[in-house]
């Protein structure tokens, strides 16, 4: 075979090829024909496609497929299969190649580009520190964590506890308020998830049947207490608390007597009831069927009068009762302040709101805490009326008009357990705080709410309390006072009103049921439930004597008045070493 170049045609008028058509380069053969162009790709097309480029002699001949490297460039100018601007790339090539030159920036992501964040340079020297020290911070957390899981699980095991996985988070609470004796007989159990659903419309506003007590006014510079300007928390010695069961009310015997309702009790029942799904530590409620009327009454030194500290934080209190950390001893003490900031926050000059009738638990001449109890009515149905006993203890002017407020206190006993302090966090980050204690105490900050609510006040009073040392539990300053309208904060803390009065419309229809006795309900201590057992009559009468009485004197009725509280003044009496102790005796007998 033999390679002929063929006529070159020249064009004497110019460049380019002359205007005729030159003869075409052929590859001869031996037999004196001819074929197809020799060394030109041919890729066949239709007249719908674009034409391009047939040869380019501008190409480098180092690029393209490894057999046209191979051969030299030799055909590299021929070669347009990984050209994409070319139309002869293959019978793949069609319109979505070809692009219009637009001149508009392309858009901006919305949040910036990604890449920003994957190729981030090196953080400098101090965030490296920064980072190391928090994880530093998180292993010790952690350790420390997983030393007290297994301090309480091992004292769990040993107590011969049983339970489902993750039941130890709740072993330091796991003792039930009463002790459950075998010729109790129990009759029904009720599930918390039975009281998600209830839901129950009371008319309101109730009537108010009757107030009695004195009210102080309360004292406007303690919104302006912060955590640079603390208050000391005073004692108060001589002002006495009362803490009396609903069927030793003089006045709900009275209203009794009358056929004014069928159900009575007082607000810190009902507010446990309407609390119930959000209760951890266990508690009871005695119930006692007469003819056609209900009494919801408190036993002596029952858990109700104790205010619960920690009650639903993932973080465990301390085991030993003597601990003063532990759960009893921080009940006692928030009880303590509790009490003590509810009196020094008033303007004590004499000036006092008095309403129909004096404290009906107060002796004459007996000095007693700022406090007014409202006596209301609320109707279930055409049958059924309730009438509790409801606390309110300030005054105060609002708009020219007189406002009731509750006053109550949050403490702070170790920043450790909570993981924040108040003392830095209060001015800058006060919701955090208001977080962080919703989570730890929602049981106990929605039983004073829901307290508010029933005892009608305009404003809710939250004082922070704290200790002035982490490891002194008998002195205190506070750190801030906030005011709520309660039925803003109610919804802040997503306590349902209907949801409240469905179960206690619900625990009141299935007592009704039964049959003229004595029985109690029990919140069990592991599972999220409550039980209510059958009861002899005789029961709980005589718990407050510590040595047993003559078999002639047990059946006698209890006191109609429970014992008055003097809490600080037991207190103050004590030897400084035995401060602590003389504290914690006198709030626990004054409950």
């Amino acid at each position: 075979m033999r390679f002929d170049v063929g006529v070159v045609p020249f064009n004497p008028d110019g460049w380019g090829p002359p205007e005729s058509p030159a003869a075409p380069l052929l590859l001869s053969r031996n037999d004196g024909g001819s074929t197809q162009p020799a060394n030109i790709p041919f890729a066949p097309f239709s007249r719908s496609e674009k034409l391009g480029r047939v040869a380019d002699w501008t190409r480098n001949p180092n690029f393209g497929t490894n057999a046209a490297r191979s051969a030299g460039g030799r055909d590299a100018v021929f070669d347009f299969a990984l050209d994409e601007s070319s139309a002869l790339s293959g019978a793949a090539a069609d319109d979505s190649s070809f692009r219009l030159v637009d001149g508009k920036p392309p858009p901006r992501p919305k949040f910036g580009p990604r890449w920003r964040f994957q190729q981030r340079p090196q953080l400098p020297q101090r965030r490296d520190e920064e980072v190391e020290a928090r994880k530093r911070e998180a292993e010790k957390e952690r350790a420390r964590r997983d030393r007290l899981y297994h301090l309480h699980h091992r004292s769990y095991a040993s107590a011969g506890g049983h339970g489902a996985a993750g039941s130890h988070r709740d072993a330091p609470a796991r003792k039930s308020s009463v002790d459950i004796q075998p010729e109790w007989t129990m009759l029904d159990q009720i599930p918390f998830s039975t009281f998600s659903k209830l839901s129950f419309s009371v008319p309101d506003p109730p009537e108010d049947l009757l107030v009695c007590g004195a009210l102080e006014f309360y004292d406007r510079s303690f919104d302006r207490v912060n955590p640079k300007n603390e208050r000391r928390l005073e004692r108060f010695k001589s002002r006495n608390f009362f803490k009396v069961t609903t069927s030793d009310d003089p006045v709900i015997r009275r209203l009794a007597a009358d056929d004014k309702a069928t159900v009575f009790a007082t607000d810190a029942i009902l507010s446990a009831l309407m609390c119930t799904p959000r209760s951890v530590y266990s508690w009871d409620i005695v119930i006692q069927r007469v003819g056609n009327k209900l009494f919801f009454d408190k036993r002596d030194r029952s858990q109700l009068d104790l205010l619960s500290v920690h009650e639903t934080s993932q973080e465990l209190l301390p085991d030993a009762k003597e601990d003063i950390n532990s759960a009893y001893s921080l009940a006692v003490e928030a009880t303590y302040i509790n009490q003590n900031f509810s009196q020094q926050v008033l303007v004590r000059d004499g000036n006092k709101v008095t309403f129909d009738e004096p404290n009906p638990f107060a002796s004459e001449g007996e000095e007693v805490a700022s406090v007014a109890y409202r006596y209301r009515r609320w109707k279930l149905d055409e049958d059924t009326h309730i009438i509790a006993r409801c606390e309110v203890h300030s005054v105060t002017d609002v708009k020219g008009q007189r406002a009731f407020m509750t006053l109550n206190a949050l403490n702070e006993f170790d920043p450790k357990f909570s993981g924040v302090d108040w003392r830095q966090k209060l001015e800058t980050q006060r919701g955090a705080v208001l977080a962080t204690e919703l989570k730890n105490n929602a049981n106990k900050l929605a039983k004073w709410t829901a307290q508010a609510l029933l005892a009608g006040a305009d404003l809710m009073k939250l004082g922070y309390v704290s200790r002035v040392h982490p490891r002194d539990h008998f002195n205190h300053v506070i750190l801030s006072v906030i005011g709520y309208k309660p039925k803003d904060f109610a919804t802040q803390i997503n306590l349902n009103t209907p949801n409240m009065w469905g179960i206690v419309k619900s625990i009141v229809d299935l007592c009704m049921k039964l049959n003229e006795g004595k029985y109690v309900l029990v919140k069990d201590p592991v599972k999220p439930q409550v039980r209510i057992y059958e009861v002899p009559a005789d029961a709980f009468e005589n718990e407050y004597v510590e040595e047993p009485l003559p078999e002639e004197e047990q059946v006698q009725p209890p006191a109609e008045e429970d014992a008055t509280v003097g809490a600080t003044e037991a207190a103050a009496e004590a030897e400084p070493n035995t401060a602590a102790e003389g504290e914690r005796d006198a709030v626990a007998s004054a409950v």
